[in-house]
């Protein structure tokens, strides 16, 4: 199974960092990795997204969630908000929203504090919540 393998290259010789290969991210093929259970779960997720492919071309980086959220022992602890049709959002309904997607992407981080992704960068996940958080501060 492929497992992202984060800031790794300093024991290889051939390779050379000014930053320790601070997000650095490479793909590694490893036969043993991960439990059969995961093993299907991966497999699935990448049938799901080759019968899909033409529907939604990046793979939303399906595979390094998995990866990480395991790793991590991740389990979302802030309950999800549901808003009805005409509904009112109300400042505590959108804060939990909020919260609850810090706590998610705050999985998602390297150890090394960058976000590997398809589109890497703080900014490309985290805009949509700060322009969300403003928008909740103003008001």
């Amino acid at each position: 199974m492929w497992r992202l393998e984060i800031a790794e290259g300093g024991n290889n010789p051939n390779l050379y960092s000014t930053n320790n290969f601070v997000g650095r991210q490479i793909w590694e093929f490893d036969p043993n990795y991960g439990s059969p259970e995961e093993r299907a779960e991966v497999e699935q997720a990448r049938d799901h997204f080759w019968k899909h492919r033409h529907e939604v071309k990046p793979n939303s980086d399906l595979l390094w969630r998995l990866q990480f959220l395991k790793e991590k022992q991740f389990e979302q602890t802030i309950a999800q908000v549901k808003i009805e049709d005409g509904e009112e959002i109300s400042y505590e309904k959108a804060t939990a929203t909020l919260k609850r997607a810090v706590n998610f992407f705050a999985a998602l981080q390297a150890d090394d504090g960058h976000w590997p992704a398809e589109n890497a960068g703080p900014l490309y996940f985290m805009q949509p919540l700060v322009s969300f958080h403003i928008m909740l501060v103003e008001t």
